[in-house]
C-alpha cells in the first residue's frame, strides 16, 4: 500500500503540510459554488467532491504494488500525516532539451471525444494534446462524452478553465475552440472531419503515419473514442513531461467548482487532522468485478443485471477474485486495516464515496470503530453533488504536490489474510496486516510497477533534482518560461517577416476561433 489507497489519503489541518493542502488544492482546481449558485449546474458538478478528493484525498481505488517485508516495520502512525521523504526530488515537468514552440502553420485539425468516466477522460485530454504537438496539429477543444455512468451533459468549457488550458499549453501546441468553416463553390460550410476508430494503446507511430496521413489528405481527423488511445509507457521523456502539464498545470477546474471543494476542505482542516477515504464498495464497481457472494439473492440480480448490461459476458468465481485482489474490501475490512495500523477511535475521516450498494449493514461496524465520520453533505451547503472517481490521478497528484501520504492497500496481499480470518484462523490478524501495509512506499518516490499507471505515478520523468546523481535529472534553469517565450517571439517574427516577402495561399479558409 502506498502512502496514499481501495486508497486512503490524509490531510494536516496544521503544521506538517497544512499549508501544502491548501496549495494543492489551488493547482488542481478544487471547491464551488454555494447552494444557490449551484442551482440547475449539471450534475457532474460532482466533480466538485472529486476535486476535493483530489485535495484531501484518498481514494480506495485498485490493487496496491506490495513489496515484500520479512518483518513488521514499526512505522508510527504520527509519521503518516506527514509527507513522505522526498530523497532530493521535486515536481518538474517544464521542458530540458531544446522545445520548439508550435509553428503558425500546422499539418491539419485534430478533434476527440473522450469517452468514460473523469479517469479515462482526463487521461484522453492529455493523451490529445501529445497526439497534438507529434503531428503538428491543432487541437480542436476535446468532446467530453455525456452517455457514460454518470449522464452528466457538462462539457470541457463546463468544467474546465478553458483561457488557463490554452494560456498554459501556448508554448506546446495551438487550440482552437471548433472547426473552422470553408469555402467551398464560394459558399461557407463548416469543415468536415474524418472519422478514425484509433486502436487501443496506439503507439507513436500509428499518429505520425497513419493519422497524419488522414491529416494531410481531408485537413480535418476525429479519433473516436479516444479513451486509452495512447500507449502509457512511452520512450520519450519529453512527451511523458507534456502530459504532467497538461494533467498538473492546465487542466484546472472552474472556479465555481473549486469554491465547493475549499468549503469543504476549510471546515473539515479548521478541527485539525482527518483522512479522506473513497470505499469504492458501488454498484458499478462491484458489478464489474465479479464479487456477488456477499449479497443478498436479490441484492445479486441487481448486480448480475447490471453486469450484462454494461460489461462483456465471463464466468467469474467470487473465491479466485477475490483471491487475485480484484474484489473491492468491504467497509468493515477497511476499518480493520486502519486499527491493525493503529489508528484509532478518534480518527477523523471524510467518506468521499458514492451510495454504497447493499445499505446501510455493511456501514455499521466500519462506524463502531470510526464514529467520527463526515462527508459531502455534512460539510457543504451544496447538495448537488455525487461521488466521482479520479483515483489514479488523485494519488497522482499528492505524489506530484510534495509526496503526500497515501495509503493504497494490497487487495491480493491482504485476501488471504481476511480468508482466513472469516474461517475461524484469526491469530496474528493484526501482525499479518501490518506486514502487509508497513511494506510500501506510502506515496514516495519509487519507480513504477504493474498494475501503477503513469498518472498514478510520473516519477521520475516529472520529477527532478537541484543536486542530481544522474545529469537527465536535473532540474531545468529557473527561468524556462523566459526561453520558451523568446522561442516562440522569434518564431511569429520570422514568420511575420516571411509572410511580408512572399505571397499569401488562399487556402479556403473564412474564419478560425482562435482561443
Amino acid at each position: 500500500m502506498r502512502r496514499g489507497g481501495d486508497v486512503l489519503g490524509r490531510r494536516s489541518g496544521s503544521g506538517g503540510g497544512g499549508g501544502g493542502g491548501a496549495r494543492q488544492m489551488k493547482q488542481l482546481g478544487g471547491g464551488a459554488a454555494a447552494a444557490g449558485a449551484m442551482r440547475g449546474l449539471p450534475v457532474r458538478l460532482s466533480m466538485a467532491l472529486l476535486v476535493l478528493v483530489i485535495c484531501i484525498l484518498a481514494i480506495f481505488s485498485s490493487i496496491g504494488v506490495h513489496r515484500p517485508s520479512n518483518s513488521v516495520q514499526n512505522v508510527a502512525v504520527t509519521k503518516l500525516w506527514k509527507p513522505a521523504d522526498s530523497g532530493g526530488w521535486r515536481a518538474s515537468s517544464a521542458p530540458r532539451s531544446y522545445w520548439p514552440p508550435p509553428p503558425t502553420e500546422t499539418n491539419g485539425y485534430l478533434k476527440v471525444r473522450c469517452n468514460g468516466g473523469l479517469n479515462q477522460q482526463r487521461s484522453a485530454i492529455c493523451n490529445a494534446v501529445v497526439a497534438a504537438r507529434i503531428m503538428n496539429a491543432t487541437l480542436v477543444l476535446p468532446e467530453l462524452d455525456t452517455n457514460s455512468f454518470w449522464h452528466d451533459e457538462s462539457g470541457f468549457p463546463g468544467i474546465y478553465d478553458v483561457k488557463h488550458f490554452v494560456k498554459t499549453l501556448r508554448y506546446d501546441i495551438r487550440i482552437v475552440k471548433s472547426l473552422p468553416e470553408v469555402l467551398s463553390n464560394g459558399k461557407s460550410k463548416k469543415m468536415k472531419a474524418y472519422q478514425i476508430r484509433p486502436p487501443r494503446d496506439a503507439p507513436l507511430s500509428w499518429y505520425t503515419t497513419f493519422a497524419l496521413g488522414k491529416m494531410k489528405q481531408h485537413g480535418a481527423i476525429y479519433l473516436t473514442p479516444f479513451s486509452h488511445r495512447l500507449a502509457e509507457e512511452i520512450d520519450e521523456p519529453e512527451l511523458q513531461r507534456l502530459r504532467c502539464r497538461v494533467n498538473y498545470h492546465a487542466l484546472r477546474f472552474k472556479p465555481h467548482i473549486m469554491r465547493i471543494s475549499s468549503e469543504i476542505v476549510n471546515k473539515l482542516r479548521a478541527e485539525g487532522h482527518f483522512m479522506s477515504i473513497h470505499l469504492r464498495f458501488e454498484m458499478d464497481m462491484l458489478a464489474f468485478a465479479g464479487c456477488i457472494d456477499i449479497f443478498t439473492p436479490e441484492e445479486q440480480k441487481i448486480l448480475i443485471k447490471y453486469r450484462k448490461e454494461n460489461f462483456a459476458e465471463k464466468e467469474l468465481v467470487y473465491r479466485e477474485r477475490r483471491l487475485i485482489g480484484k474484489c473491492p474490501l468491504t467497509p468493515e475490512e477497511v476499518g480493520l486495516i486502519l486499527r491493525s495500523m493503529g489508528f484509532n477511535i478518534s480518527t477523523r475521516i471524510y467518506l468521499a464515496a458514492g451510495e454504497l450498494f447493499g445499505g446501510d449493514r455493511f456501514m455499521k461496524p466500519f462506524r463502531a470503530m470510526f464514529p467520527h465520520l463526515e462527508s459531502h453533505s455534512s460539510t457543504s451547503s451544496c447538495q448537488h453533488m455525487t461521488a466521482e472517481q479520479l483515483c489514479q490521478y488523485l494519488m497522482g497528484h499528492r505524489l506530484y504536490y510534495g509526496f503526500r501520504t497515501t495509503i493504497q492497500p494490497n487487495r491480493k496481499a491482504l485476501a488471504p489474510i481476511f480468508m482466513d480470518r472469516e474461517e475461524g484462523r484469526a491469530e496474528g490478524f493484526e501482525e499479518r496486516v501490518r506486514r502487509v501495509m508497513f511494506g510500501s512506499k506510502f506515496g514516495g518516490p519509487h519507480k513504477r510497477a504493474r498494475p501503477e499507471s503513469f498518472y498514478t505515478n510520473s516519477w521520475p520523468e516529472c520529477f527532478c533534482q537541484v543536486v542530481p546523481e544522474n545529469p537527465a535529472d536535473k532540474c531545468p534553469p529557473d527561468n524556462v518560461l523566459e526561453v520558451l517565450e523568446s522561442q516562440m517571439q522569434g518564431e511569429e517574427s520570422d514568420e511575420s517577416e516571411e509572410a511580408k516577402a512572399t505571397p499569401t495561399d488562399i487556402i479556403g479558409l473564412t474564419e478560425e476561433t482562435l482561443i
